[in-house]
């Protein structure tokens, strides 16, 4: 075979094998990209509806893999790990309530919890009678516990400074639905009721306050005892327009609910003489003037009721004969007398002690 034959052919394999490696080449490559990109770009949440997972302080890269797959039946999170590895994600696992839908792809997740890119959540601090119970609410809600809340709301070295005591703590606290992040820990928690106390008590509402006679705290504290006296909201203006009336004249307040506060017996249905010697500056059958503080964490409608009360010269009220919740009010004690007695004869037809 002439020289030049033998030359050509050697080419021509040469140039078979480079294509041959070329292409085994770009598989392994195309192989190499595409493992990757499925393991990223896939949907690993089989839940339908939208969740939150709640990662908390004690979290680690694997406990939030096993929360996945637990609450969100997810699958196939080789690409989840693969990138946990990459970005070192177990030392900087970021605390936090994040929503995820089986809509995100496995690259987006990550970058979500990696990134701490958490939703806010809703937290809705309640009206109710004592700080613990409203402590044990707000710690179902965000990460700090009722324990971690309680026991900053117990040092008076972090509310003082704020301008409340013991006693006027509860009218720190506006019940109302707030959007915050459920990572927040007890300060924080303080921190931001605070700041919804002074965006509360704007210059309008202070105002108010100054022409009923009353510091923002005294409008809370007389809301608080409102709030005990009567469920019905339309009833609320009312009666705050006669605890004002009373406070004016000098008269006692003579309110039942602070009888109960002082006895801590919030069950009493029916208030009798020996109940009215309770030994307690809360007692206002005893002691003139509001009480040191509020008897409960008293609703914004209630705060706005004192602030905006009925004008009218009732001195007196006293519950409904039908129980329905209302109240009879009166002019004169003749008048209130004759309503109570028609209140005593109801109760004793029921039995009621």
């Amino acid at each position: 075979m002439p020289k030049f034959a033998r030359s050509n052919k050697r080419t021509v394999m040469k140039r078979k094998r480079i294509i041959l490696l070329s292409g085994i080449a770009l598989t392994v490559i195309a192989i190499c990209i595409t493992i990757p990109l499925c393991l990223l770009l896939n949907h690993p949440i089989k839940t339908s509806q939208t969740a939150f997972l709640y990662i908390d302080d004690d979290d680690t890269a694997d406990s939030v893999c096993v929360k996945l797959e637990k609450q969100f039946y997810a699958e196939r999170l080789e690409g989840f790990r693969l990138l946990a590895a990459l970005k070192h994600y177990e030392e900087h696992v970021h605390t936090g309530a994040y929503k995820l839908s089986a809509e995100e792809n496995t690259f987006r997740l990550f970058q979500k919890l990696n990134n701490g890119h958490q939703t806010p959540v809703k937290l809705i601090v309640p009206s109710v009678r004592t700080i613990g119970r409203m402590a044990a609410t707000v710690s179902r809600q965000i990460m700090a516990d009722s324990t971690e809340l309680v026991s900053l709301l117990n040092d008076s070295s972090r509310y003082t400074p704020l301008g409340f005591n013991r006693a006027t703590l509860p009218a720190l606290f506006l019940p109302n639905t707030y959007e915050v992040y459920w990572n927040m820990n007890a300060e924080e928690f303080l921190k931001r009721i605070k700041k919804e106390y002074d965006r509360f008590w704007n210059t309008q509402r202070t105002e108010k306050a100054k022409a009923i006679g009353l510091t923002p705290i005294e409008v809370s504290t007389l809301a608080s005892i409102v709030e005990e006296e009567t469920a019905n909201k339309s009833e609320m203006p009312t009666v705050a327009g006669l605890y004002l009336n009373r406070l004016r004249i000098g008269m006692p307040l003579q309110a039942d609910p602070t009888v109960k506060f002082a006895l801590q017996d919030f069950g009493l249905r029916r208030i009798l003489l020996k109940h009215l010697e309770a030994d307690s500056p809360y007692n206002t059958y005893k002691n003139q003037g509001l009480p040191p503080g509020p008897i409960r964490i008293p609703s914004i409608h209630v705060i706005e009721s004192v602030l905006n009360p009925s004008r009218h010269d009732y001195l007196y009220m006293c519950a409904k004969e039908d129980f329905s919740g209302t109240h009879n009010f009166a002019r004169t004690l003749s008048q209130h007398q004759a309503n109570a007695r028609r209140y005593q004869q109801a109760l004793n037809r029921r039995n009621i002690r």
